[in-house]
């Protein structure tokens, strides 16, 4: 942290601080460095990082709590150019969040130039007039300063062109950790004051079957999500106690379906020999035991459900 100045109340202004609480997004495309930021200004891995449509509304993805502040970072679908009916679905719910959040962080990734994409995402927050937003340039680590100047310089850019101005523009570096206290500065005066909205030990509320299912879907896109971008769905069938367990050492029985639209996906999930599926098994369950805290055994299947983002009830099945 920076030199701080350090204000002493005068008589017409109260000794007692402000308290601020509210609620934040941050967009971006996929890859934009959304979760690493997420986890890095909660302290602990909170947000999944594979890229996915999300399957609940204002799902919280993290709460930072400081002394004079509550920021409930908030989740929302990656805005894209609807091509199926989830796709429609899926960016009405952003802009809906969109509008009804305090404040939008913009993310873009110091080490790409803008692209239609940022440009697609910009426009649409141009029409969003009431939110405050704020560009986040990720990744600073990975480029010089001079590379570093011409982003901003290309951001600031890009609001005039559409007709908004950036509340602020900060460059940050979550993995160096450097200015993440800084974002977190900026963010904090455009919430509105109101007491704590969440108590103090929570960090996320997401259900933990989502966050299961979701630890489980990224261990499955996971070095095919060039050949399956989208189209894989979890769903936790059940989660039981094994019975006969000693209580010192329980276990947990999850049993999940991993759902693709093709039959000709079933071998690329699946692998020669089960292999894929048996390393996503393996990947996936080791991250949910650290999330539970429990030994764990998975049962996992795949299965096809025909077109399952261009079908009504099997989006409504699915969660969406």
């Amino acid at each position: 942290m920076g030199a701080m100045s350090v204000r002493t109340p005068s008589s017409e202004e109260p000794a007692e601080a402000v308290h601020r609480a509210g609620f934040a997004c941050f967009v971006g495309r996929p890859n934009a460095g959304k979760s690493t930021l997420t986890n890095a200004l909660v302290g602990q891995k909170v947000a999944i990082t594979a890229n996915q449509p999300q399957t609940t509304r204002h799902t919280v993805r993290g709460i930072v709590h400081r002394p004079d502040a509550q920021l409930i970072l908030v989740d929302t679908p990656g805005l894209h150019k609807p091509r199926t009916l989830l796709g429609e679905r899926l960016n009405d719910v952003v802009r809906t969040t969109w509008a009804e959040v305090d404040v939008i962080g913009f993310c873009l990734p110091a080490n790409e130039k803008l692209g239609p994409g940022d440009r697609f995402i910009a426009k649409e927050l141009a029409s969003i007039k009431k939110t405050p937003k704020i560009a986040i340039v990720t990744k600073t680590d990975l480029v010089d300063s001079k590379t570093l100047a011409e982003q901003l310089i290309a951001i600031d850019q890009l609001g005039k062109e559409l007709g908004f101005e950036w509340a602020e523009i900060v460059p940050v570096s979550a993995v160096g950790d450097q200015q993440v206290d800084l974002l977190a500065d900026l963010l904090v005066p455009l919430l509105p004051q109101g007491p704590a909205l969440y108590p103090e030990g929570d960090l996320t509320d997401e259900p933990e079957q989502v966050m299961i299912a979701e630890l489980i879907r990224e261990a499955a896109l996971e070095g095919v999500r060039d050949e399956l971008p989208h189209s894989i769905a979890v769903v936790v069938e059940e989660m039981l106690p094994r019975e006969d367990r000693p209580a010192d050492k329980p276990l947990l029985d999850i049993h999940a379906f991993v759902y693709i639209e093709r039959p000709s996906q079933k071998g690329i999930i699946i692998g020669p020999k089960g292999k894929r599926l048996k390393e996503v098994g393996i990947k996936s369950r080791k991250q949910i035991e650290a999330l539970l805290g429990t030994p764990v055994f998975l049962d996992l299947h795949v299965k096809v459900a025909k077109d399952w983002q261009r079908d009504p009830r099997q989006l409504r099945k699915l969660g969406f």
